[in-house]
């Protein structure tokens, strides 16, 4: 049978790329293009889509796990496999959260590539080695591990925001935004906020 895919990505020489690559499995169908998030729901909507291949970065607009969130909560929806140059802690989660099938680094080699779309496809994750050892470090510290929240807030802090600009993005109070980076900085083994985000930042846990 036929993988119709859907390839979601702001830029138009990625999509350029990776329909030639796809193009020449015989048994996938590149049936649709979408520069932004929200198109790409809309289309996946429309019923003739298997696979969406989507990034996680769209300018200003909704960001891909957001768009990923959408598509699968759709009965019988397409699957999506995340394909994106972002390998944190803070990305992965929220992808997988938002019922990724996959997720992709875009340097995979074409066969990886073609690989985790069958297995998209077929129901299974596809998850990139590196990507799968992430998770599993996650799993052997949990007590570690920076909870998804964590994450989301001091995301939030590593781009400048107040904890009064967190909470009202988050729908947290401000108490609880408090609690949240009180509890990263004992994760972190630091005492500031600066500290936080560089530890952080250098452990592939948000990004700069």
């Amino acid at each position: 049978m036929t993988i119709r895919l859907l390839l979601a990505d702001d830029h138009p020489v990625v999509r350029a790329g990776l329909r030639a690559v796809l193009d020449t499995e015989p048994d996938f169908a590149v049936v649709a293009e979408a520069a932004t998030a929200e198109r790409a729901v809309e289309l996946a909507a429309a019923g003739d889509v298997d696979v969406v291949l989507m990034d996680l970065q769209f300018g200003a607009g909704m960001h891909g796990s957001e768009a990923t969130a959408a598509i699968t909560a759709a009965p019988g929806g397409p699957k999506v496999l995340v394909l994106t140059t972002y390998d944190t802690d803070a990305d992965i989660l929220a992808a997988v959260e938002a019922g990724a099938s996959g997720y992709l680094l875009k340097d995979a080699p074409p066969e990886e590539l073609a690989a985790a779309v069958r297995t998209a496809a077929a129901g299974q994750s596809a998850l990139a080695p590196a990507v799968a050892h992430r998770l599993m470090d996650r799993m052997r510290t949990p007590a570690e591990a920076l909870t998804k929240r964590e994450l989301e807030v001091l995301q939030l802090v590593g781009e400048g925001l107040s904890n009064q600009q967190i909470s009202k993005a988050l729908f947290l109070s401000q108490a609880t935004v408090k609690s949240h980076l009180v509890h990263v900085f004992a994760k972190l083994g630091v005492d500031s906020r600066t500290a936080a985000v560089a530890a952080a930042t250098a452990r592939r846990l948000i990004r700069r």
